[in-house]
C-alpha cells in the first residue's frame, strides 16, 4: 500500500517513516528540509517541498497518485516559539494543512490523518481531558492546531474524504530534539546533563505532564489509518493516560536543579484515552520513568 508522510524528517515523522517501511509500505515523503541525512530512510521516497506555497501543489499532487492515506505531520512546532513568530507559525501551520487537504481531495485520496496537539486545551482545571472539551488554546500553535481539526472535519463532511485527528500529548522518545528552540523538556534535560549544566526548570516545578511515548504515537497513527471506526472528522487523545510533574521527571535525572521564570502554560495535562482504546483498538506501552532510566543507563556506557 502507498502512503505519503508530511514532515517525514521531523522526530515524530521519521519514526513513523521507518515503521511505515518496516511494515512493508510504499512510502513516499515531503518535507521543507531534507538536510538531516540521519533522519532519512533509504527504502523511501524523498521530495523537498514547502507545502505552505501553493504553487507546490501541482507536483504534490503527482506524488499522491495512488496513494491511499496520508499522515500529516508537517508544522512548526513549540508553543513558546509560536508566541514569539505568530505570523510566521500561521503561514506554516495553517496553509500547510488546507493545501493538502485540497491535493488529497483532487488525486482521491482515501484517508487522512491528522498530527494535533493537546495545547488545544489551553489550561483546564478538569481532569483527565476529554475530546468534547471546549478548546481554549493559550498559544498561536495550539490555536493553528485546532483550526487544523476543524479543517479536517469539515472537509469529511463537504468533500468526502475520511479524515480523522490525533492530539498527541507530551512525545518523548528516540530522535527527540536534544536542546535548541525546539526542544520539550526531556530533550533539554537530557542536553543539560549530557553538558554538565543544572537542569532548568520553569516555575517551581509542580505542573504536571502527560508524556507519550514515541512508539506508541507512530502505532496510533498507523492504527487511525486502518481502523474501519474512524473516519468522519474524530478527533482522539493519544496519551499515556497518567501524568507527572516536572520535579519528578527532573529527579529521574540525579543531576542538580535551577529554577527559573515560568512561562504561560497550562498547569496540568492528562488525557482521557478511552476513545482511542475503543476506536483503534490502541493502548500505550511505555512508561516515561523506566524509558529515561535505560536511557541514562545507556549514556552513561557510551
Amino acid at each position: 500500500m502507498k502512503v505519503l508522510v508530511t514532515g517525514g524528517t521531523g522526530f515524530i515523522g521519521s519514526n513513523l517513516v521507518n515503521k511505515l517501511v518496516e511494515l512493508d509500505y510504499q512510502v513516499e515523503v515531503i518535507d521543507n528540509n531534507l538536510s538531516d541525512a540521519g533522519k532519512i530512510n533509504k527504502k523511501a521516497n524523498y521530495h523537498q517541498y514547502d507545502l505552505s506555497d501553493v504553487n507546490n501543489l501541482n507536483q504534490v499532487s503527482r506524488i499522491l497518485n495512488s496513494v491511499d492515506s496520508v499522515f500529516h505531520l508537517a508544522a512548526k512546532a513549540r508553543v513558546q516559539p509560536s508566541i514569539d513568530d505568530p505570523v510566521g507559525y500561521e503561514l506554516n501551520n495553517t496553509l500547510s494543512t488546507v493545501n493538502i487537504l485540497k491535493a488529497c481531495v483532487d488525486s482521491d485520496v482515501r484517508r487522512f490523518v491528522y498530527s494535533s496537539s493537546s495545547s488545544v486545551y489551553g489550561d483546564n482545571d478538569n481532569m483527565p481531558l476529554k475530546e468534547n472539551f471546549k478548546p481554549n488554546p493559550l498559544s498561536p500553535y495550539g490555536a493553528q492546531k485546532y483550526y487544523g481539526e476543524i479543517l479536517c472535519n469539515t472537509f469529511a463532511e463537504v468533500y468526502d474524504i475520511e479524515t480523522v485527528s490525533l492530539r498527541y500529548f507530551n512525545v518523548y522518545g528516540e530522535g527527540q530534539n536534544i536542546g535548541g528552540a525546539y526542544s520539550l523538556v526531556i530533550g533539554i534535560f537530557f542536553d543539560q546533563m549530557l553538558s554538565g549544566k543544572p537542569l532548568t526548570i520553569r516555575g517551581d516545578g509542580t505542573q504536571k505532564r502527560d508524556f507519550t511515548y514515541v512508539g506508541d504515537v507512530v502505532n496510533a497513527n498507523i492504527l487511525a489509518s486502518e481502523s474501519h471506526m474512524v473516519g468522519s472528522g474524530e478527533v482522539l487523545n493519544i496519551g499515556n493516560g497518567d501524568n507527572r510533574t516536572i520535579n519528578q521527571i527532573a529527579d529521574l535525572f540525579d543531576v542538580k536543579k535551577e529554577y527559573i521564570e515560568p512561562v504561560l502554560e497550562p498547569k496540568e495535562t492528562l488525557a482521557d484515552i478511552k476513545l482511542a482504546k475503543d476506536l483503534l483498538n490502541w493502548e500505550p506501552t511505555t512508561s516515561v520513568d523506566s524509558w529515561i532510566k535505560q536511557q541514562i543507563i545507556d549514556y552513561e556506557k557510551k
